[in-house]
């Protein structure tokens, strides 16, 4: 069974994270940046810390970070949660 984003999920994500296929093709990058989200987790899975990626891209703000990190664990708890 799938559920949907939640709208206040939706609303908190929109200002974090940008899909606009005119930039990087649809990719969902960091609002107002061409750095793609899956960097983050590319960093992080190769055990760099977000402090390293923050000194790679200076641009993406440290909050945008955290809150995608916290949407995207609430995102996976209510899939998990609908899937049992």
């Amino acid at each position: 069974m799938e559920s949907a984003m939640t709208a206040e999920q939706k609303n908190a994500l929109a200002g974090v994270v940008t899909i606009d296929k005119d930039v990087m093709h649809g990719t969902p990058c960091f609002a107002h940046t061409r750095v793609p989200v899956q960097t983050l987790i590319d960093f992080l899975e190769t055990g760099e810390t977000i402090d390293d990626f923050l000194a790679v891209y200076p641009s993406i703000l440290r909050q945008h970070v955290y809150s995608f990190l916290e949407l995207s664990r609430d995102i996976a708890i209510d899939q998990l949660a609908c899937a049992s």
